[in-house]
C-alpha cells in the first residue's frame, strides 16, 4: 500500500475531527465514564481491526483510551489508517 501525500493526509484529517498527526502516525484519545466502558470500546476496535487486518497501537489509562495508527510496512500513513480511524470513531459512538 502506498504512503499518502501531505495533501492527502491533510484532507484525511479534515474529515476526522479529534485526530491529530504525530510524525508518521495519527492519534486520538477517547474518554469513558468507567474503565469497563473503555475496555468494551477496545474490544469493538479489536474485532474491527482483525477484520481490516490493520491494528492500532492502543494505550489504556483508566478511563482514557488512546489509539495510534500508522502503516509500519509502508513507513507512514496510508488509506488503511484513515479507514480504520473512521471505524474506530464509529466504535466509540456505539
Amino acid at each position: 500500500m502506498a504512503r499518502l501525500t501531505e495533501e492527502d493526509i491533510a484532507a484525511g484529517l479534515a474529515g476526522l475531527p479529534g485526530w491529530t498527526r504525530e510524525g508518521n502516525a495519527i492519534r486520538r484519545s477517547y474518554s469513558f465514564k468507567t474503565f469497563a466502558e473503555g475496555i468494551r470500546f477496545v474490544d469493538r476496535v479489536a474485532a474491527a481491526a482483525d477484520r481490516a487486518d490493520h491494528h492500532p497501537d492502543i494505550d489504556i489509562r483508566w478511563t482514557t483510551v488512546t489509539m495510534t495508527l500508522s502503516t509500519h510496512s509502508a513507513g507512514g500513513l496510508t488509506r488503511k489508517d484513515f479507514g480504520l480511524a473512521a471505524t474506530i470513531d464509529a466504535a466509540a459512538a456505539g
